[in-house]
């Protein structure tokens, strides 16, 4: 008995030791796996059923409190998500240049799915760029007219500090009406740098 005693006493800590350090490392596994997380894009607010993340922090949203902006939940988009989204490709001539261009990325209804949006047609979504503006639009606005998140420009990301990472635009030269304005005043609804949309029901 006492043979069996002693074995268990000196195997028990021997057995423990791997498991303790097998959760060891598995903890800074995931450390080290939330600190390589993407970070964020998109933060979608308003009517919306999924979040991912708590409510507005002054300390960490500056430039959201900056804009005056408030929520109570929100869903974060990273560039995975958006990469993971089915991507239409428009050709636009844009103001920057007078240029054809070919702009890809997903539909803004598809970004809206990803935090169960709840709309309609009626739906009014305001699209905020990182410099405040923060033109607005129904849903069923965004859908006649073919707006996309776009993530790509002839092939290339769009970069921060350029028009990206992120631009909220539609193929203006696909309609005649749109077409017979001058350039500068077809995107008047289309921010570039685009960081966060509201999405509002009456």
């Amino acid at each position: 008995m006492r043979k069996r005693e002693f074995l268990r006493a000196l195997l028990l800590p021997a057995a423990a030791a791997p498991v303790a350090a097998w959760a060891e490392a598995d903890a800074k596994r995931s450390s080290r796996s939330s600190a390589m997380s993407p970070p964020t894009l998109l933060t979608i607010t308003g009517d919306i059923g999924r979040t991912n993340r708590g409510p507005f922090d002054k300390s960490l949203d500056v430039l959201m409190s900056k804009h005056e902006l408030s929520f109570d939940k929100a869903f974060n988009v990273d560039f995975p998500m958006l990469a993971s989204l089915p991507a239409a490709t428009i050709e636009v001539t844009i103001g920057y240049d007078g240029k054809k261009h070919r702009l890809s990325g997903p539909s803004v209804s598809d970004v809206l799915k990803l935090a169960d949006a709840r709309i309609s047609d009626a739906t009014k979504l305001s699209l905020r760029a990182v410099d405040g503006y923060a033109p607005k639009l129904t849903v069923s606005e965004a859908r006649r007219l073919g707006f996309i998140i776009a993530t790509h420009r002839d092939g290339k990301p769009l970069a921060l500090g350029g028009l990206g990472p992120l631009w909220a635009i539609y193929p203006a030269d696909r309609f005649p009406d749109v077409m017979s304005r001058a350039l500068t005043d077809r995107f008047a609804a289309c921010p570039w740098g685009l960081y966060h949309v509201d999405v509002v029901n009456a």
